[in-house]
């Protein structure tokens, strides 16, 4: 190594020493007014306090560093709120309930649409020897697991190409169902249409909202009337059952055979690699040592830089977040949904949550589960 250029990073090592003794220091520090604030019943957040530290911070150095130091501060004021909080509120309670024992064999599964909806090909591809029963709406698979009249249902929650699916990330929430496992279907999108019916006949197409997204290429310029339905393969049944040859359906190869429809224009989708995943949702939480993927949700204050101290303990911990996605809230919070790579069995990641739940208005954990 060159002289000079170790020379120089010995020069920061020596700083960083000196650093991180001061970090000892002031975090010994927040800790006392921590335990201060807890016998005289005040908040630990003091915003003006905490903005008087980063104007004085910034004030010390150049301009070209006062993003930086302001950055700087901040973090460590987030870190001596997390000590504090951590000091108040210590919970020994289980992040999650012990692991149920997964159900094999003929077990009872449901998913929303009906048959040759994409939604019976994930649940089939998850579930191959269940008994199959579909449901009209999303939240019908939901009150199907929590009454008990099914074992598992099967709902999609992420498009590569449109997104998120919000409405499952808000019924999680609502019925306290788990997330027991994962699997992505490639979506290949047909226009499916009467037999001997041509694109010039078409007047009208029918399929689900999330259809018209993920093929909006092909439809632009179209003169067509669109009209939404619950579900791909309820728009096959109503072209099935239309009187004449002017409607059509965005759907499945197997919607089309299952209704005795042609294919009159093969993978119309917007991205050749259309996936969408679809999650497991149960009673009750099943994990093993083999499970990599945890779901949570959480919500923060509605104040500047609340988000950022939510997810401080995940990069200090080098936990992947997968995803995260924000939802609104009936109150003035965010309410957030995540998911990371790791094991509701692995120390460093349960202490990680802790820590972000420091921070947060409330975490929950949703499950604990593999893709398959």
């Amino acid at each position: 190594m060159d002289t000079e250029l170790k020379k120089l990073r010995n020069g920061i090592d020596d700083i960083d020493d000196k650093i991180i003794e001061l970090f000892k220091q002031r975090m010994n520090f927040a800790k006392n007014v921590g335990v201060y604030k807890r016998e005289h019943n005040m908040a630990i957040l003091d915003s003006v306090r905490e903005q008087g530290v980063v104007e004085r911070a910034s004030s010390l150095v150049p301009a070209e560093l006062k993003g930086e130091v302001t950055l700087l501060m901040r973090s460590l004021m987030a870190f001596a709120r997390e000590y504090q909080r951590s000091l108040q509120f210590q919970n020994d309670e289980p992040l999650l309930p012990p692991p149920a024992s997964p159900k094999s064999g003929a077990v009872d599964c449901v998913y929303q649409g009906v048959p040759g909806a994409w939604s019976e090909q994930a649940t089939r591809k998850l579930f191959p020897d269940a008994r199959l029963s579909a449901a009209a709406f999303f939240e019908d698979v939901f009150e199907a697991v929590k009454r008990k009249t099914a074992d598992y249902g099967v709902v999609p929650i992420e498009n590569s190409r449109s997104g998120a699916i919000g409405e499952t990330y808000d019924l999680l929430r609502k019925y306290g169902c788990y997330v027991v496992g994962r699997t992505w279907i490639d979506i290949k999108h047909c226009l499916i249409a009467k037999p001997g019916a041509s694109l010039t006949d078409i007047r009208e197409v029918y399929s689900h909202p999330e259809g018209f997204r993920q093929c909006h290429r092909f439809l632009m310029n179209k003169a067509w009337d669109l009209t939404a339905c619950s579900n791909t393969a309820v728009a096959a049944q109503k072209v099935k059952d239309a009187a004449d040859s002017k409607v059509a359906a965005i759907g499945s190869r197997l919607a089309a055979e299952l209704n005795g429809l042609d294919v009159i224009a093969p993978d119309i989708m917007d991205a050749a690699n259309n996936r969408t995943s679809f999650v497991v949702i149960a009673r009750e939480p099943e994990y093993t040592e083999k499970s990599d993927l945890i779901s949570i949700t959480f919500s923060l204050a509605h104040r500047s830089g609340s988000l950022c101290e939510a997810l401080l303990p995940f990069t200090a911990s080098e936990i992947n977040l997968t995803r995260i996605e924000s939802r609104p809230s009936a109150s003035e919070n965010y309410r957030f949904f995540a998911e990371l790579n790791g094991n509701i069995m692995d120390p460093l990641v349960v202490d990680t949550l802790r820590h972000a739940a420091g921070v947060t208005e409330y975490l929950e954990v949703l499950g604990c589960y593999h893709t398959i």
